[in-house]
């Protein structure tokens, strides 16, 4: 049941990404958002209510409620007009637990690629916090590609492969999303340093020009 919300984390992380390019419209991506968030929150509930106690299960269900609740937090606020602070800073608490949760899934769990997907989870909440709580508006486009990249791989294809059988949890599979992650930031890297410089470039106010004396009047020749 997990694996198929993990697979409709994937499409609105997908939509959320082409939002910030600017490709779809924030109250139309808003119905995604409540759709996806609604889910991450029933899931998890289900899950926990009938895991008897198994503390590993109830472990990986109390970390679909960070996204239900972000995405029902930026779907809400995208309809009601809302200030964008509150999902900024919700994101940094999200950031922060997502480094506990890759770690008890290196170590606990012993599953190393569900370990580097939180880390990748965390460096986007990381992004959101930036972006929507502090207003770095320059991190944007960046934050669009990172997210719509990560759709897919952490989210859309781990969770069809887990629903399908074919998930593996081999250290394989780890070590190539972890490339796949390096790989992603640095690659962007330059697109936010280029609108980060062009962001400044527009802010700065155009000189105001120095005023210059008046040529004295030529004295007219009497010859």
């Amino acid at each position: 049941m997990a694996s198929v919300g993990l697979f409709y984390v994937g499409a609105v992380l997908f939509i959320n990404g082409v939002m910030l390019l600017g490709r779809v419209e924030p109250r139309a991506g808003a119905i995604m958002n409540l759709f996806v968030g609604g889910l991450q929150v029933v899931t998890p509930t289900f899950l926990i209510f009938t895991a008897n106690g198994d503390q590993d299960t109830i472990l990986l269900a109390s970390g679909l409620y960070l996204f239900g609740f972000t995405y029902l937090y930026v779907g809400i606020g995208l309809l009601a007009g809302l200030d964008s602070t509150g999902v900024g800073w919700f994101s940094l608490f999200v950031a922060i637990a997502a480094l506990a949760y890759s770690f008890m899934n290196f170590t606990r769990l012993a599953d190393a690629p569900f370990g580097v997907i939180w880390l990748y989870w965390s460096f986007l909440w990381s992004l959101f916090f930036v972006l929507l709580g502090l207003k770095q508006e320059w991190l944007t486009r960046y934050t669009g590609w990172v997210a719509l990249i990560e759709g897919w791989v952490t989210a859309a294809i781990p969770g069809f492969l887990l629903f399908s059988g074919y998930w593996s949890t081999s250290s394989t599979t780890a070590i190539v999303l972890a490339v796949i992650g390096v790989a992603m930031v640095l690659v962007l890297l330059p697109t936010a340093r280029r609108d980060r410089r062009d962001r400044g470039a527009h802010a700065q106010p155009a000189p105001t020009p120095e005023p210059t004396a008046p040529a004295p009047d030529r004295p007219v020749s009497t010859r």
